[in-house]
């Protein structure tokens, strides 16, 4: 016969005081201690975190101070003050018509195009006022590099697309020509793809790789400060991570600011972020700190995407 399995215990039948069940026992699961991979980081020195802004001691190339911008009646820029130190990536975001690409549009000079526009307030370059009496806005613009939403190369060869700047600037030296078209492609990231055949017409380069092309046309001429409205939102994922790649390259030798809608690209590629609100300079500060732990509430609510 089997043995009979004695308990220690007698079982309780007493529905109202019950013997307590005892919890399980649950092992705590181990934590990932795998490495963090730092964000790039921001200007020179190479060596120090972004998140200590002491690191950060490149002085400013490029000062907004008390920008005030009306298109007739309506004004669309209230008191900017912003400094974009050099070798950095600064980006400006913010919801649809807020100023972002106004105020761009503004640190070149290309609003004066615009007849209603009137302007208050400086923005300098390197200490010089671009908006003083007497300024050339065309060697302004020799300085400050300008890449746009949407890729327009020239119905021209590849190399007369690069080489156009150069050639409006009254360079006509052969060698030095070709010399600067070879450095800026490269520099664009894009001379291996289109060694072979630059007497082929740039219209027949895809959408990313013209793209780069306007970029290494603005680089021809070595401007102080790189300009990029949106450069990234008509390309696939796969041309917009080129781009972003050379990003990083270019602070190297550049200072940039970029206008994004995209959360995803400012964490990604910039040093500083500004957050722009109806017109108004919200909050700026190091990127890193304002995905991370923004000053203001509006920020926050913006980068979570509550609104916008």
């Amino acid at each position: 016969m089997a043995e009979l399995t004695v308990l220690e215990e007698p079982l309780s039948m007493d529905l109202e005081n019950p013997i307590p069940i005892p919890e399980p026992v649950h092992e705590p699961e181990p934590r990932d201690v795998s490495p963090v991979v730092p964000r790039p980081l921001a200007g020179k020195p190479a060596d120090l975190p972004l998140t200590d802004t002491a690191a950060i001691v490149a002085p400013p190339v490029l000062e907004v101070e008390k920008l005030n911008l009306w298109y007739g009646a309506k004004q669309a820029l209230f008191d900017i003050d912003l400094n974009v130190r050099n070798h950095t990536v600064m980006s400006l975001i913010g919801p649809s018509g807020c100023g972002k690409s106004t105020l761009l549009r503004s640190l070149n000079r290309m609003n004066d195009l615009v007849d209603s526009v009137r302007i208050e307030g400086a923005v300098k370059v390197a200490g010089d006022d671009i908006y003083a009496p007497g300024v050339d806005v065309i060697e302004l613009r020799k300085r400050m590099g300008m890449v746009f939403q949407k890729s327009n190369p020239f119905p021209k060869s590849i190399f007369e697309n690069v080489a156009y700047g150069l050639r409006v600037q009254g360079v006509s030296d052969k060698q030095t020509i070709t010399e600067a078209v070879e450095t800026s492609l490269r520099g664009a990231g894009l001379w291996d793809e289109v060694k072979d055949r630059l007497k082929d017409s740039a219209l027949g380069l895809s959408g990313g790789q013209q793209q780069r092309l306007c970029i290494a046309r603005a680089l021809a001429i070595r401007p102080e400060v790189l300009l990029m409205d949106e450069p990234c939102s008509a390309l696939d994922p796969i041309a917009t991570g080129r781009i972003e790649e050379l990003i990083f390259e270019l602070k190297k030798e550049f200072t940039i600011v970029i206008v994004t809608h995209s959360m995803q690209q400012a964490a990604r590629v910039s040093d500083y972020t500004a957050f722009f609100w109806l017109g108004k300079l919200v909050e700026v500060d190091l990127t890193e700190k304002m995905f991370t732990n923004p000053s203001n509430r509006m920020t926050e609510d913006y980068i979570t995407g509550r609104f916008g």
